[in-house]
C-alpha cells in the first residue's frame, strides 16, 4: 500500500514576505494530494486535486494566479500522464479556464494529446468545464510593475498504492510574452513525464530554454541507468549551454522523491505512506540545514 507524492510551486525568487505564503500554499496542495492516497485513491485524481490547489491560491502563477500577456489576457497552459499507458492531457494557450490542469485532465484518455487556443474552449464546452470571461480581474494577480518576470509554473507527481505514477503541471505563462506564446509545461518530454517503470519528473523554469533542452526526457534517460539526484543534478547542470534556470522533481517507483534547482528558490513539498510528515523547503539551504 505505498504511496508517495511531491509538488512544487515554481523555480523563481521568494521574496520574505510570500516565504510563508508560498509554504503554507505547497503544504495545502500537498495534503489535498495525500488525502486521496492515503485512502488507496488514485494518482491522477491525487495529482489533479493537488495541482488545483495551487491553481486557486493566487500566491503561484497558474489558475488564479495567472499572468497577463502582451495584450493583458491571461493564457494558460497544462498538462497531465500516466506511467501505465502513457496517455497525455494537454491544454496551451487557454483562456477563461479557472483550473487548467482539470481540462487537461478531461483529455486524458482521449484521441488527442494537445489542444490549443480556441480548441480547447470548444473541447471545455463539450465536457462541461466552465469558461469565465476572457477578462475575468478577479482571477488574475496583481503582479509587481518592476519589469521582473515570472514563470513559477506549479506542478505534482504522485505513486498510488497500485503503482501508478502519474505527472501533472499548470502555468499561468510569462509577463508580457506575445498571445499565444507556449513554454515547455504542455510539451512531453520538456516540462514533464513518467513512466511507471522509471519514475516521474514535472519541471518549472524558463520554458523556452526547458524545450529546447528536452530536460525531463534527459532526467528520464539518466533515470534508467543513475539515481534521482545524480539525474536531476546533471539536467540542470546542462541547462548552463543555453544559460537557463529550472528547477525538477522527481518520483521514483519505489517512492523516493527528489529534487533540485539552479534558481535562487525552489518551494517544494513532499510526503510518502512510510514517512508521512510533511517536508516543506524553499531552497537545497533549508533542506541541507534543516
Amino acid at each position: 500500500m505505498m504511496w508517495a507524492i511531491i509538488v512544487h510551486g515554481g523555480a523563481k525568487t521568494i521574496e520574505d514576505a510570500e516565504a510563508s505564503a508560498n509554504r503554507s500554499g505547497c503544504e495545502a496542495a500537498l495534503q489535498a494530494g495525500v488525502s486521496i492516497l492515503e485512502r488507496g485513491g488514485s494518482s491522477i485524481d491525487a495529482a489533479e486535486a493537488a495541482v488545483r490547489a495551487l491553481e486557486d491560491n493566487p500566491t503561484f502563477n497558474a489558475g488564479n494566479g495567472s499572468t497577463k500577456n502582451s495584450d493583458g489576457s491571461v493564457e494558460t497552459c497544462a498538462a497531465i500522464m500516466e506511467g501505465e499507458g502513457f496517455n497525455i492531457g494537454a491544454i496551451a494557450a487557454a483562456k477563461g479556464i479557472a483550473n487548467p490542469i482539470s481540462a487537461a485532465r478531461a483529455l486524458l484518455f482521449e484521441k488527442s494529446v494537445l489542444l490549443a487556443g480556441t480548441g480547447v474552449t470548444a473541447f471545455a464546452h463539450r465536457v462541461g468545464i466552465p469558461i469565465a470571461p476572457e477578462h475575468d480581474e478577479t482571477r488574475q494577480r496583481s503582479w509587481p510593475s518592476s519589469g521582473e518576470t515570472h514563470h513559477d509554473t506549479v506542478g505534482c507527481i504522485a505513486l498510488d498504492s497500485a503503482g501508478l505514477i502519474t505527472a501533472a503541471v499548470s502555468t499561468g505563462g510569462l509577463e508580457g510574452t506575445p498571445p499565444g506564446r507556449v513554454g515547455d509545461s504542455p510539451l512531453p518530454g520538456c516540462g514533464f513525464y513518467c513512466d511507471n517503470a522509471i519514475g516521474g519528473v514535472v519541471l518549472s523554469g524558463d520554458g523556452e530554454e526547458i524545450a529546447r533542452m528536452m530536460l525531463a526526457a534527459r532526467i528520464m534517460q539518466k533515470l534508467e541507468g543513475g539515481t534521482a539526484r545524480s539525474a536531476v543534478e546533471a539536467a540542470l547542470m546542462q541547462m548552463q549551454s543555453v544559460g537557463g534556470e529550472a528547477g525538477a522533481i522527481v518520483l521514483t517507483p519505489d517512492g523516493h522523491c527528489e529534487w533540485a534547482h539552479n534558481s535562487d528558490h525552489f518551494a517544494v513539498a513532499y510526503a510518502t505512506s512510510s514517512s508521512p510528515e510533511p517536508k516543506i523547503f524553499l531552497n537545497q539551504n533549508e533542506r541541507r540545514h534543516g
